[in-house]
Parts: structure tokens; sequence; C-alpha cells
């Protein structure tokens, strides 16, 4: 029994480490850290306002941020993430979708794994968990945790109606998009699949239909899960930002450099932590390999080797990343295309992670092939300190580091980071106790030195906002309530001009007047806005993090001062009418 329990060590390493994180979160409740950056500021308060206003199913409605915009341009409601935030509350869904998303990748490695490998499977098994658990536990963007996680999924799915379809490897297909996210992955995976037909067309000289109607399957599932994204990018009329955002054109050099860049370190959104340990060995494996071919005079090997069409692949998600910024190919996608203007097509680099996991699979592989225990052991343990790189990484989305880290300080130092927690960061009673002795009832407001996300999330409707599709005469509109900033700080006018997906209430002095810190200081306590252009767009309340120096000039009024124990922030909220 012992011995059992000995030859399944992996097992006390992958499921020991999900059960410490599910610990560690559910202990720390909202004094966890959570990463801020197109996370906390941007699904989760959509998410929280569409739990507010009853409007995950709903049709024809408008939701309360950026003026009001359709409820179809939020995340769909037949998706797995949004579901867990239509059932929990904000932080426990957060954290589920933390730990679904290290199963899910498991899981979908092991069906993989076993797929490929094939009898085969049981020799490699603890490398095929400490592989797959090392996927799972990525630290990439976190609402898209879920699809990134699932890519292993789709390819073991396709691989199945290749070799024997069936109508339940069909439907499990047509049902994957509840895993995915059609813009960042669905269409990038109906792509390569599309290449995958015309390559297996070539090579087995036989029309493959069965691939072709697993192409039509999935591109069914898509539109059916994602219909609201569908009529919105495909039907609708309106002109959005996208028709002003403009990506940059690099140089020769710069696209190189950035090619090189990415292909090097990755991007933080697919942050897939390969440069220290998983390039090195890949790359040592990548020349022996070849070399070998080349001195068994087997060059057509060197073709047909899967290590090295995975390098390819890689290869090829950089050089699409890097060109990208090459504005005259960009101009040629939107021409042949116009539905893709301002659609960012280097995307194929979130595939990067899972392929680059695989091929440090493989290169492990080959030293279980040596059938020598220390090559085992040398394999196992590098596949050991990949998982610990990432554990210990202390990137950007590495919220179990971050907050541990956080509780260690508090426990050391007697005082707790600069960094905010879930629970601080939006501080739910400091704005119920606002909102109540305001008497406020809906009426449209912005945040300043505040992410508009954390009024979003408290029940507050906000001019102001953080979107990727919205309309370019709202922005233009909104465009006049911050001139007066803009103005006065160019790298902030061409910031919002060029892009503007990021509708904030600018300062006229700092470069950004949000920050998620607690400790808050500014160069400049004025307000630089045009209070007529608010109205217009009916604009009533400003909710500062900043005690304004100037409101009477400006045409503001203090309504109300509010502290809270369990809140970093100081709140002063402005109305527009006078006294």
């Amino acid at each position: 029994m012992l011995r059992k329990l000995v030859s399944r060590w992996y097992l006390f390493i992958v499921f020991g480490f999900i059960l410490f994180a599910g610990l560690v979160f559910t202990l720390c409740g909202e004094k966890s850290i959570i990463a801020v950056h197109d996370n906390l500021d941007l699904f989760i308060p959509q998410f929280q306002m569409m739990k507010n206003t009853g409007t995950f199913w709903s049709h024809g409605v408008d939701v309360p941020f950026l003026g009001g915009i359709s409820r179809d341009i939020l995340p769909a409601e037949f998706s797995l993430y949004t579901m867990l935030y239509m059932i929990l509350p904000a932080y426990p869904a957060y954290i589920a979708g933390y730990l679904l998303k290290i199963v899910i990748a498991l899981f979908s490695c092991i069906l993989l794994a076993k797929d490929v490998l094939g009898e085969g499977y049981e020799t490699y098994k603890p490398l095929v968990y400490l592989s797959g658990f090392a996927y799972g536990i990525l630290n990439v963007f976190p609402a898209f945790g879920i699809p990134f996680a699932s890519i292993p999924l789709v390819v073991y799915l396709v691989r199945k109606i290749y070799k024997k379809p069936g109508a339940v490897w069909y439907a499990a297909l047509f049902f994957y998009p509840l895993l995915s996210y059609f813009s960042y992955f669905g269409l990038f995976i109906l792509a390569y699949m599309a290449a995958a037909f015309i390559w297996l067309w070539v090579k087995d000289r036989k029309f493959p239909g069965k691939v072709l109607l697993a192409i039509c399957v999935l591109a069914a599932g898509c539109i059916v899960c994602e219909y609201r994204l569908f009529g919105a990018m495909l039907l609708g009329d309106e002109v959005t930002i996208r028709s002003t955002m403009e990506a940059g054109s690099f140089t020769a050099g710069e696209i190189i450099n950035t090619i090189g860049e990415v292909f090097a370190k990755g991007m933080f959104h697919a942050e897939s932590m390969h440069t220290y340990l998983v390039l090195p060995v890949c790359t040592i494996y990548f020349f022996w390999l070849n070399i070998t071919y080349i001195r068994n005079k087997n060059i057509k090997g060197i073709f047909h080797d899967l290590y090295n069409l995975l390098a390819l692949l890689l290869l090829f998600n950089s050089v699409v990343y890097g060109i990208y910024y090459w504005e005259g190919f960009r101009n040629i996608v939107e021409t042949l295309c116009p539905p893709l203007t301002g659609w960012q097509f280097n995307r194929t680099v979130f595939f990067s992670p899972f392929i680059w996991y695989a091929a440090f699979f493989f290169a492990l592989k080959r030293m279980y092939d040596s059938r020598k225990s220390v090559g085992k052991a040398a394999a196992n343990l590098l596949a050991m300190g990949a998982v610990l790189i990432i554990v210990l990484s202390g990137t950007r989305y590495n919220d179990l580091y971050h907050t541990c880290f956080n509780q260690a300080y508090v426990w050391l130092r007697g005082t707790p980071t600069d960094q905010l927690a879930f629970g601080e960061f939006y501080s739910a009673e400091l704005f119920e106790e606002a909102k109540k002795d305001i008497g406020y009832e809906g009426q449209w407001a912005a945040a300043y030195g505040f992410y508009p996300a954390v009024l979003e999330y408290n029940g507050i409707a906000t001019l102001d906002g953080y979107l990727g599709f919205y309309s370019q005469s709202y922005k233009e509109a909104f465009r006049r309530i911050i001139a007066p900033a803009l103005d006065r700080v160019e790298e902030s006018r061409d910031y919002f001009d060029s892009w503007g997906a990021r509708a904030y209430l600018y300062s006229g002095t700092d470069l950004s007047i949000v920050n998620a810190s607690r400790s808050y200081s500014v160069t400049d306590r004025d307000i630089y806005i045009d209070v007529d252009a608010f109205k217009e767009l009916g604009g009533y309340y400003i909710f500062s993090r900043i005690e304004l120096t100037n409101a009477k000039e400006t045409g503001l009024a203090l309504a109300g001062t509010y502290t809270n124990d369990k809140s970093p922030y100081v709140l002063y909220v402005y109305r527009t009418e006078t006294v």
C-alpha cells in the first residue's frame, strides 16, 4: 500500500496544490490580493453590474455604464465563466474560475496524452500530470483562464473526429464554445482547423470531409453560444471606436525585435514563464533531434516530426504577433474584411503557452525513453522546476503568490503591503453608506481617482468606463468632458484619441489619476473637466478619491465625505448643482 502511494507522488503535488490554493483563498476571503489590470477594472464589475440589474439573460436593454450601452456587448450568458457569476457572489465566482481553470487544463491534457500516447500513457503518467499541471497553473489573463485551459481539449476532440468520427464527438465539439471565447480563441481555432483540413487533404490524398464537418459544427456552436457578439459585430451598423483605434506602425527592426521578444518571453496576457527553463530545454532538444536526423541521413524525418511542427507553430505565432504592428499588412486585412477593423489578429500568441508546454513534455519524454532511472528522475525534476518557477513568480496575475506574500508581510511587519485586497478595491460598504446618505437614485456619475469599475461594481451608473467596443459618437461626446485635461497633457490626449477604450476622467497634470494602491498622492488637486458637457450627457455626481481644490470654480458642490474602517479610501462625493 505504501509503495503504491509513493509511486503516485505526483498526485499529492497536483491535488495538494489545488487544496492549498483553495484553502488560502477561502481563509483570506476578500482580503486576497487579486490583479486589477484587465481584471478587477474590467470583467468582474461587468458581471456584477449584470447581476445588479438582472440583465444576464435580457434582450433589447442597456446597462448603466458608458452612458448606457447594449447588454449584447458584454460577455455571453452561454459561457461557463459567466455562469459562475450568475450563481455565486463575485469573489467566490472568481476563485471558482481560478480552480476550474487548473482542473480543466489537467483533465484536457490527460485526455490528449492518452489519445496521443496510447498504451504507453501509463509509462509517462507522472510527466503527463506534471506538464498538464504546469500548464493549468500558468497565470494568464484571468477572465479567459478557462479558454486557455481548454485548448488541449479541442485538439483532443478534433483528433477523435479525424480518427473515428461519431455523434458524441461532434456534439462535444458543438458545446465546446461554452469553455471558450470566439474573438480571442474560437476564430483562431477555426483557422487552425482549416489549415489542418488543407494539410490532411494533401497528405492523405483524400478529401477529409469529417474535418470539414467538424469546422462547420464548431462554427455553429460559436454562433449559438455567442449570438450576441455575432449580432453586434456583423449585423450592427453603428460606427465604433475600433474605426479610430491605432495599433501603431513599427519599423522593420522593431517588428523583428518584437517577434524575438514574444518568442523568448511571451506577453503578459499569455505569460507562459517558459524563458528560464522550458525554452532552454526545448532549444537543446530541438538541435539534438534535428542533428540526429541529419547524422542518420533521414532528412524526411525532420519534416515529419511532431516536435518540429510545434516549433514551427511557435515561430508562426510570434511572427504574426510582430506583423500585426506592420500598418500596411493590417490595412490589407481590414480592407479584405471590414468587420475585422481594429481586431487584434496577433492573438495567435494566446496559443503559444500550450504549445510551449507540449514541446516541453516531448523533450522530457525523450529522457523517459532512455529507460534509465536517472533519465526519468531528471525529467521529473525538470518538470517540477517548471512548476516551481510558475508558482514562485510574482507576475501580474499570480494572485496566489501576491496573497501569500501579503499575509506573510502582515505577519512579519504588522501592516499590509501597498496592494489593495479584493474587498478594499471595491469597498462595497463605504459606497453603500455614501449612496444612502446622498439619496442616490441611479443618477449618472463618473469616477475621479478611482477606476470607474469601482462605481459599476457598487451599482452606480457611470458615464465613464472601460470597454474595447462602443460607439464612436459616444467617445466624441465623452471627449468634450475631458478636453480640458487632454489639452494639458499630450500623452493622455494621444492615449485617448488613438485608443479610447478607457473613457476615464483624466488629470490635467499627472499621466494617470486612477490608482489601485493603498498609498495615494497627486501633484495637483484641481480637476479639469467641462462640466456643461458632463451635464449634457446627464452627469450629476463625481465620486472622487481626491478632495478637489477647484470644485466651486468648476461648478461642483461637495455632497459628502465618507470613510470606513474596512476601506483605505477617503471618498469625496461632488454634485453638479451649486449650493
